[in-house]
């Protein structure tokens, strides 16, 4: 593992995203009408992340094929239920793609310019006038990640607390957007802007003020107006303050320590404020197909803006660039060439996976539940996603 790889993991696991290196094959493929044949393989597969430790595992993947969705492991500590296909789950920083494409049909409506300053929006923040709406959505602004900076010389500089014994006992907590974007500018900017990438949740909660200064509507009214609807995605939701996750869902845990003592507690329910727009969001396997295939399919951007979100810019890790919302990951020399779209997400014991073609005709989705320790489970994760994203891209 290269020292890149490295080092994003460990900023991932702290902003709530994991983006890694796998095999991919990104053959384009559109789907059939009617109900999948079973995948075995893919069953398998599921099982074996749940052996590796994982408490459950709800897959979608829609080919050629139909659209097939499976889950196995447990729904709650203790049960026998397995994980609903069609349950609804935190999905982190995949909330980041629906923040961008909402700025983005901003942008086709003439409210936002694309490489406008922040600062002519929000004058009342002292943002530095180089940073423009592009460099948010890019991961360019050098803004300080208000979740906590690692650096490549070692250096950890904590942000809000989100982790550990003080976020469980306070993660009912509301925090104000306004509030997480000053606490971000009270501290030094990690490079001066456009002079380097560094993945930041502070982009992502600007970009929402920004969304809200523009229209004078909300995060979630805007979210919903110019993703939700037009595309019919009625189990996604923008909690906002509530703790709750509506409709069917598996649940999620964190084990800490407690004066010696370790404990595992439930952590389904949080208000979710801390992460934003950044990664607040809920939505299902369903949705989260639905809406990628959407996005890079071409209905819900213009063409220019679409090849805007899809330009590369390169990341730390030479496995893959980041666009305005998301990331392209490079095929390896085991597979037949060509790159797979994705944003995943992760937020205290939920794990999301989003691939996709570049055309949107093939996707996998999943939810993974854990318990959560504090520490990314990175290789087993890593063996997870690297073992589905082989049998539904590279296998045969």
């Amino acid at each position: 593992m290269t020292r890149g790889i490295v080092n994003r993991m460990r900023v991932y696991r702290r902003v709530g995203v994991t983006a890694l290196a796998v095999m991919l094959l990104a053959g384009t493929t559109a789907p059939v009408a009617g109900a999948a044949q079973d995948r075995p393989e893919l069953r398998a597969t599921m099982q074996a992340i749940v052996d590796s430790g994982f408490t459950g595992v709800q897959l979608r993947v829609r080919d050629r094929r139909g659209d097939w969705t499976g889950s196995a492991g447990v729904r709650e500590l203790g049960g026998a239920a397995k994980p609903p296909t069609n349950g609804r789950f935190r999905i982190g920083s995949t909330t980041k793609t629906f923040t961008a494409a909402v700025v983005l049909r901003l942008v086709a409506e003439g409210k936002l310019g694309l490489d406008a300053p922040v600062a002519g929006y929000l004058p009342g923040f002292g943002f530095d006038p180089r940073i423009t709406v592009r460099m948010l959505l890019q991961h360019t602004s050098g803004l300080f990640n208000y979740t906590g900076e690692y650096y490549d010389d070692g250096t950890v500089v904590p942000g809000i607390p989100w982790s550990g014994k003080e976020w469980v006992d306070n993660r009912f907590h509301t925090y104000r957007p306004q509030e997480l974007v000053r606490y971000s500018l009270s501290r030094p900017p990690r490079f001066a802007p456009g002079a380097g990438w560094s993945y930041a949740n502070t982009n992502y909660v600007v970009a929402r003020l920004l969304i809200e200064q523009v229209t004078g509507r909300s995060y979630a009214d805007e979210v919903q107006r110019q993703v939700l609807r037009p595309l019919g995605l009625r189990d996604t939701v923008v909690p906002g303050t509530s703790p709750e996750i509506p409709g069917p869902h598996a649940h999620a845990y964190y084990r800490y320590s407690d004066a010696g003592q370790e404990k595992t507690v439930d952590i389904t329910r949080q208000n979710p404020s801390w992460i934003s727009g950044a990664g607040e969001m809920i939505s299902t396997t369903g949705d989260l197909s639905t809406f990628f295939s959407a996005l890079l399919g071409g209905k819900l951007l213009p063409a220019p803006l679409l090849a805007e979100m899809r330009k590369p810019h390169p990341t730390p890790d030479p496995t893959s660039d980041y666009g305005l919302g998301v990331f392209e990951l490079h095929a390896d020399a085991n597979c037949s060439g060509g790159v797979l779209f994705t944003h995943n997400g992760g937020v205290q014991g939920y794990g999301t996976l989003v691939y996709s073609t570049p055309d949107g005709g093939k996707t996998m989705t999943a939810s993974i539940t854990y318990v959560d320790t504090g520490v990314a489970p990175a290789e087993a994760y890593q063996k997870a996603v690297q073992r589905l994203i082989t049998e539904v891209f590279c296998a045969g």
